[in-house]
């Protein structure tokens, strides 16, 4: 089982396989980021745990169901010419979800002026839950394949998906704070959300979206909203910003 240790290949691949997992985590953070924001403070830390542990949990079940992932990716059946898998489902199905889920989000958010009352009014922990742990089984998803056909020892992937999930659970307090505090990055966060939904509905009837275009959008994005924050912060009068150090 630990024969893999002793053979350079394998470390590469597993180094490899992590850096893939962080990244194909950003999903997972984003989306788990914007459905705790509208959660009561006291529970945010307690949904975010619970999230990110489902996350490893649906990542390793997938993975000690080889099986099953097999069969998921061989065809069910033919729609007008296009072969049509239980993978092709799953991506699709949770791609629509997350247009729809990413669309009320910026509804919200630009139609209701008294947003951050909101989480206190019938916005459910348990509903929350529910919901992170559905789009966990679709981000597992491809994580999962991702390994399969990257790395060849069980124990290889496995280290890798934990230890991504452990970046992602130090990683999601901070960048959640971050984007609660900033309205604007939120906004960039639901349009990636969008981005992302729209390319896993592509994955689904086959088309394939190379994912370094979409990370290096949401890079540049970020990246020029981080400028534009700090020239807000360079205009903005000293005594202004220490009203609003006092309020927080």
């Amino acid at each position: 089982m630990f024969e893999w240790i002793l053979m350079p290949e394998a470390w590469i691949a597993l180094a490899t396989l992590l850096a893939l997992e962080i990244v194909l985590g950003i999903d997972n953070i984003i989306f788990i980021t914007i459905l705790v924001g509208r959660l009561p403070e006291e529970q945010r830390d307690k949904a975010r745990t619970l999230g990110i542990g489902f996350a490893m949990l649906s990542r390793l079940a997938l993975l000690f169901s080889l099986a099953w992932i097999i069969g998921l990716v061989e065809p069910w059946f033919t729609v007008l010419g296009q072969e049509i898998s239980g993978r092709d489902l799953v991506l699709a199905g949770g791609g629509l979800f997350l247009l729809a889920k990413a669309t009320h989000e910026i509804h919200n958010s630009l139609e209701d002026g008294s947003e951050g009352d909101r989480p206190k009014q019938g916005y459910g922990f348990a509903a929350t839950i529910v919901q992170i742990a559905l789009l966990d089984i679709v981000f597992s998803l491809d994580s999962v394949i991702t390994a399969v056909g990257l790395a060849k020892h069980l124990a290889v992937m496995v280290i890798a998906i934990v230890g991504a999930v452990v970046v992602m659970l130090f990683a999601s307090k901070p960048i959640g704070t971050f984007v609660d505090a900033h309205p604007t990055i939120k906004m960039l966060a639901l349009s990636f959300l969008m981005m992302i939904g729209f390319t896993l509905v592509a994955e689904g009837f086959d088309i394939h979206v190379p994912k370094g275009y979409i990370y290096f959008a949401m890079a540049f994005s970020i990246a020029v909203e981080m400028l534009n924050i700090k020239v807000r912060r360079r205009h903005t009068p000293s005594h202004v910003r220490l009203n609003k150090k006092i309020e927080e």
